[in-house]
């Protein structure tokens, strides 16, 4: 359902940007809603779903805003954290927003970047996650690269690259890459999330990655980094 252009009858103003309502159907069961709009809305709602959520043990709402709205996980949470009473206990978003880096270590003899494997995932890429609640795109990136592989990294300033993409076809993910130093090779993966890492060099590195935007990072990667030396 995510994606889809719906209809809702609103029936009650809950915060200066969010309603109640249900979507407008034919059958008897009337889906229940929320309508997230900067614009005032009256009676009636059309928009598109830009998120599914749980509310409590088993309140299931479709979340609907404007077309070409773009919300991502944090935003909706923060926008339900003001409703009393009532606690957000899952979600599931249009558009997902992950950071991450390319990692690089200056070793004796070559400069490696890390690679890494998801436990869901066939192809290597490299470190990222989620943005939270509160957190600067960097911020994420740092925080996320220290869970998954244990390293402390420096990002570099002036490289930020973003690589837009539709894995499963509706999600639309937007992530943002820097350039980050480590200062140690020594790597110990988050087996939760990673399930296998490599140290290799530029040439190596594109061989191995197979997405046209993972290969577009790298050689950007590779200029940046020949600069910094």
């Amino acid at each position: 359902m995510l994606a889809d252009k719906v209809g809702v009858n609103i029936f009650g103003k809950l915060t200066k940007n969010l309603y109640s309502g249900y979507i407008s159907a034919d059958d008897s069961k009337r889906k229940r809603a929320y309508v997230l709009s900067e614009k005032p809305v009256n009676e009636y709602f059309k928009g598109i779903v830009v998120a599914i959520a749980t509310f409590g043990e088993d309140d299931k709402r479709i979340i609907v805003a404007p077309e070409n709205s773009v919300y991502y996980e944090p935003d909706l949470r923060l926008e339900f954290s003001y409703l009393k009473n009532t606690t957000l206990t899952s979600i599931k978003c249009l558009h997902e927003k992950s950071c991450g880096a390319v990692v690089f270590y200056n070793g004796k003899s070559n400069t490696r970047i890390l690679l890494v494997k998801n436990n869901n995932g066939r192809y290597w890429s490299f470190p990222k996650g989620h943005i939270e609640i509160g957190e600067t795109e960097q911020e994420t990136a740092v925080r996320e690269i220290k869970e998954e592989t244990s390293l402390d990294v420096e990002i570099k300033e002036g490289f930020r690259e973003v690589s837009d993409y539709c894995p499963f076809g509706r999600i639309r993910k937007h992530v943002v890459f820097f350039l980050a130093q480590a200062f140690t090779d020594n790597v110990k993966i988050q087996e939760e999330e990673i399930a296998e890492y490599v140290w290799v060099d530029l040439q190596q590195a594109r061989k191995m990655c197979s997405y046209d935007n993972d290969l577009r990072i790298i050689n950007k990667a590779e200029t940046a980094i020949k600069i910094l030396k």
